[in-house]
């Protein structure tokens, strides 16, 4: 059994196309066949029903292309081990953020990553929260930034700071007047939330539940500009977090922000990366790099 082999039978489970598995491989569809029948013939299994137009994996090669994607994701950690031993600021660095976070603050700490590590080449998924800690666990990211708490004890994780909410409301709203909003002001308010999959949404139905707010059932957005935009044709309220308000972001015409009083909700951002990756000390450095976010977010 040879790891090529294991590449391309991943590969052609992922796509269930042999055509298009062996273009993702940079082989022939003929080399990618043969080493999926030879790959059979060692094992003593039929590992995929071949249908015209269609690939189908058998129950065993479900299985067995489950555990060969470990085996590749442990493999692709032995170069990185020691890639990284050799020097562990350069190479490429696979990070995960998510939507309501990534173009907020990657302006403030990409410049700074960039002058720590001049070396070292960033990759940045953006992805909802659920698909970033798959991708972790796949191996096909090093790292990500999630809003805590996450229950995955495969997990490590440095927290960075805490980013509080503001209240959006419209400039006519009543709470537009209040210079900062207790969370007892939004009993029974409706909010505006994202649809279903973005970890704000389950942030701000916490602080529905605590203060007596609801969802506004009827609009579910699909991003914060969304939500921002429907504020100022007012629509109703949101909670957004104190990055997606800050400069450099641009005010909105007609969305009036208010912080709340202490203790104010807020999310718990963290760096988290999988125990078995050889990555502690390179995470820790990284994290230095925002350690100015708190008083970027109390300005």
């Amino acid at each position: 059994m040879n790891l090529r082999a294991l590449k391309y039978f991943v590969k052609l489970a992922e796509l269930k196309h042999f055509s298009r598995a062996a273009e993702a491989c940079f082989v022939s569809q003929p080399t990618l066949s043969t080493q999926i029948r030879k790959l059979e013939e060692e094992l003593g299994v039929q590992l995929v029903e071949r249908v015209p137009r269609k690939v189908q994996l058998t129950p065993v090669g479900e299985e067995l292309a489950a555990r060969a994607r470990h085996v590749l994701r442990d493999v692709e950690q032995i170069y990185a081990a020691a890639r990284r031993s050799r020097d562990p600021e350069t190479g490429t660095l696979r990070l995960g953020l998510f939507p309501t976070l990534a173009p907020y603050l990657l302006p403030h700490v990409v410049p700074l990553i960039r002058e720590r590590f001049p070396r070292l080449r960033l990759e940045l998924s953006e992805e909802k929260t659920a698909d970033i800690l798959s991708m972790l666990e796949s191996g096909k990211l090093d790292a990500a930034l999630i809003a805590l708490p996450v229950e995955d004890h495969s997990l490590d994780h440095i927290v960075l700071f805490d980013e509080p909410f503001f209240l959006a409301v419209p400039e006519s709203h009543p709470l537009a007047s209040r210079s900062c909003i207790e969370t007892e002001d939004l009993e029974g308010t409706e909010l505006l939330l994202l649809e279903d999959g973005h970890c704000l949404r389950d942030q701000a139905l916490e602080v529905c539940s605590l203060s007596g707010a609801r969802e506004r059932v009827d609009f579910h957005a699909t991003s914060m500009e969304t939500l921002r935009q429907m504020v100022a044709a007012e629509v109703g309220v949101t909670l957004m977090p104190a990055l997606a308000v800050k400069p450099p972001i641009a005010p909105t015409r007609n969305v009036t922000l208010r912080p709340f009083s202490a203790p104010a909700p807020h999310r718990t951002i963290a760096l988290v990366w999988r125990k078995t990756a050889p990555l502690e000390p390179m995470m820790h450095k990284l994290a230095g790099c925002f350690e100015t976010l708190p008083e970027t977010l109390a300005a």
